[in-house]
């Protein structure tokens, strides 16, 4: 049984980008995942790696021994991802970019895949039944 893993834009930007804190561990876990089966990407996440990257065919090439499965997102997913966007704001929260987070966490879920990710806190309260890899719980 292989077992595939959404890769989280912050972990692409650790392993890609010089001098990040988090650059170790994240090539780490990400070559750990990369071993146990399928790397998937979403169109949110590779939308993110546009601004650190700048050009499509390096981004490209730099991934490539990923071989990741660019996937789409579910419907389902997107409006799982809508849900989760209203309860974060009618519990107070105030952060202006949280949609392409919930977007991430929901398409994992949806699809059955594992998250890798650095920033877990808010894909634990949202999709709790998510199997997360981060720093807090894969040391």
């Amino acid at each position: 049984m292989t077992i595939s893993t959404l890769v989280d834009t912050n972990i692409f930007i650790d392993v890609l980008l010089p001098g990040h804190f988090q650059a170790v561990w994240s090539a780490r876990h990400l070559e750990a995942c990369f071993d146990a089966g399928d790397i998937a990407i979403n169109p949110i996440i590779w939308s993110e790696l546009a601004s650190p990257i700048r050009d499509e065919a390096s981004l490209e090439g730099a991934l490539a021994w990923l071989k990741p499965r660019r996937e789409q997102i579910p419907w389902e997913a997107a409006f799982r991802a809508g849900l989760a966007q209203a309860q974060y704001r009618r519990a107070g929260g105030t952060r202006e970019r949280t949609l392409p987070d919930f977007l991430i966490g929901a398409h994992a879920q949806a699809a059955g895949h594992r998250l890798l990710t650095r920033d877990a806190t808010r894909y634990r309260s949202y999709f709790p039944d998510l199997e997360i890899i981060a720093p807090d719980t894969h040391p």
